[in-house]
């Protein structure tokens, strides 16, 4: 059996990448990333298990930082925001998202990741295209969704809200001992939609219901965080 067509290397010329190399070394570098964290990434150790070299994994990454957001990028996937017609349920689903984003990591490693990214502008944007801003999108899409319903009141400045969403998960992330809860998010969610709702008993009558039909029964909860 052939191996996969390698890719060009960027800026033209010389060989085509080989993409067994390069997903031998993602995946040597996350497994390293969880076992130890940021702190134990080195080229040498992600090149001896990956069975390559320092200088075939410096033709693809400049360091220990690009390859590391290289490795978390690969395990993250690319949120949709939802749109069932339930905020509360909506909501939940999003700010899910938000969390599997950081619990996909280890807190030690997104915090010393950022740490070294931050002096770099150009690896701080990187940093938050990847781990921050698709999940900031995403419950951005289900509020100005909430907003187009009539669900949320006028004055609502839906980017503060983001912004509260965010700060809470990321400041537990980088800075706590364990990632927010799904019931400490879902007690966050409904305290926050009970001064931004218009008719939030409403809102919890709505995902009372669609949560009944769905799970064909009473009981159901008020708002599903994906596991």
């Amino acid at each position: 059996m052939s191996s996969a067509p390698g890719t060009a290397a960027p800026g033209g010329g010389g060989r085509p990448r080989d993409r067994q190399i390069d997903r031998a070394v993602l995946d040597a570098a996350s497994e390293l990333l969880d076992s130890g964290g940021f702190a134990q990434l080195t080229l040498e150790k992600v090149a001896r298990r990956a069975g390559t070299t320092r200088p075939a994994i410096y033709r693809r990454w400049a360091g220990r930082a690009p390859l590391a957001l290289a490795a978390v990028a690969a395990r993250l996937s690319v949120p949709e925001a939802p749109d069932t017609g339930c905020t509360l349920c909506d909501l939940g689903e999003s700010l899910g998202v938000f969390l599997g984003a950081y619990r996909a990591t280890r807190p030690d490693v997104l915090a010393a990741l950022y740490a070294e990214c931050a002096p770099d502008p150009a690896l701080r944007k990187r940093y938050l295209a990847v781990v921050v801003e698709p999940s900031r999108r995403a419950v951005a899409a289900t509020l100005a969704h909430a907003a187009s319903r009539g669900d949320l009141r006028e004055d609502v400045d839906q980017d503060q809200v983001v912004d509260l969403f965010a700060s809470l998960v990321q400041y537990r992330a980088l800075f706590g001992d364990t990632h927010l809860s799904d019931e400490e998010a879902e007690n966050v969610i409904e305290l926050v939609l009970r001064g931004l709702a218009v008719d939030y008993d409403a809102l919890l009558a709505r995902s009372a219901a669609l949560e009944l039909e769905h799970r064909g029964g009473p009981g159901a909860p008020h708002v599903h965080l994906p596991d």
